[in-house]
């Protein structure tokens, strides 16, 4: 059974402070920030990732799907919301796998509780993000400590002297 974790790509963007600030300035640089911050979270977590971004509005629009550095990002089609579009995706993914879907939109919570998906807000998305960032960050540096220290134990002094020469030059 595989994980898959489904974006209402605006809504995170709309909702995730950082993202949100990038917005402010570029939706284009939003939207490589949040696939950049989801590509970091997919080798944390394991779990497939798709981000479905609403094209509802954009004239001649044709559903566009691409995947960028191992994230499925997807683009909808003139007059389809991104909350139909996620509708359906939940059917497809739902009896065979675990889904979960991250909105603050109420509305969408709701279909997506009624359809067998998991619902996740922002905010949670956001501490389970920090959180796990953090454990990677503390298991590396106990990792660098326990290589550099049983390295320079088992080097003879001469090589360790000459080879901290040569990183200083």
């Amino acid at each position: 059974m595989k994980e898959y974790l489904i974006l209402d790509g605006y809504n995170v963007i709309n909702s995730w402070p950082k993202v949100q600030k990038i917005a402010e300035i570029s939706l284009d640089e939003a939207r490589g920030a949040l696939v950049d911050l989801m590509a970091e979270y997919k080798s944390f977590k394991g779990v497939e990732i798709i981000i479905v971004f609403d094209a509802y509005l954009v004239k001649g629009t044709k559903k566009l799907k691409e995947e960028i550095k191992g994230v499925k990002v997807v683009y909808t089609k003139e007059r389809e919301t991104a909350d139909s579009y996620i509708e359906r995706l939940i059917g497809e993914l739902s009896e065979r796998n675990q889904v979960s879907v991250v909105t603050n939109d109420w509305a969408e919570q709701q279909m997506i509780l009624g359809s067998g998906a998991a619902r996740i807000t922002v905010r949670e998305l956001v501490l389970d993000f920090d959180a796990a960032k953090g454990k990677i960050h503390r298991r590396s540096e106990k990792l660098g400590k326990i290589v550099s220290n049983s390295i320079s134990k088992n080097i003879d002094r001469e090589i360790l002297r000459k080879l901290e020469k040569f990183r200083k030059e």
